[in-house]
């Protein structure tokens, strides 16, 4: 069964995991959004969605894009504006993900570089975070239930990371407090992609 979710964030295939993922009353249902167009909806820990889960269709939908840039191929350009993450490729080119971003008072921008990697990340949620939602685990080991997602990029000294999630349906909203987030089968592709020390530019602006 392929969920119809709210108009703008894309169509989810849910490859090889229907019947894993738990149902909503009724059916799949649209998430309901937030004033402002964010999603009313926090992490879930213990929410399974395995590495096979991807964007398949719409505008998030992983896909080469023109891309006029003079960084090098390879860069990674993440746009918060838009909702995009471009890995630059030669010929003003660039392989475009659709990604979750920060919530209203939790963007920023700036220039980094993936200082490590890691497969099925641990989760350990910073008191600030815990302080807001105090439901939340202290501590949570990586693999399908945990919100971190299949991988984890992590963007220099920061506790900023770009990582899957739990939550595919949240990609193309502002809804973490941060981080930048991928469904599984897209950071699964990212991070076979690009290695430690790869230059990573966050901008806010809609402006290429």
């Amino acid at each position: 069964m392929k969920p119809a979710w709210k108009a703008g964030l894309g169509l989810i295939l849910i490859a090889a995991l229907v019947g894993a993922w738990p149902s909503r009353p009724g059916g799949a249902q649209p998430i309901p959004l937030a004033p402002g167009g964010m999603l009313d909806i926090g992490d879930e820990p213990g929410r399974v969605s395995t590495e096979e889960t991807v964007i398949a269709e719409g505008p998030y939908a992983r896909q080469m894009v023109f891309f006029r840039s003079n960084e090098t191929p390879g860069t990674v350009v993440i746009h918060t504006a838009e909702r995009f993450l471009y890995v630059v490729q030669p010929n003003n080119r660039a392989l475009r993900y659709g990604i979750g971003v920060g919530r209203e008072g939790f963007q920023w921008s700036g220039l980094v570089k993936i200082s490590r990697k890691a497969e099925w990340p641990d989760w350990t949620p910073p008191p600030e975070m815990i302080a807001r939602q105090p439901y939340l685990p202290r501590f949570m080991a990586g693999g399908p239930g945990n919100p971190m997602g299949a991988r984890a990029l992590y963007l220099g000294s920061t506790e900023f990371r770009i990582h899957g999630t739990n939550q595919p349906e949240t990609i193309g909203s502002a809804v973490s407090s941060g981080c930048f987030r991928l469904a599984n089968g897209d950071v699964i592709d990212l991070f076979d992609r690009v290695p430690v020390g790869t230059k990573v530019i966050i901008r806010q602006g809609a402006n290429i």
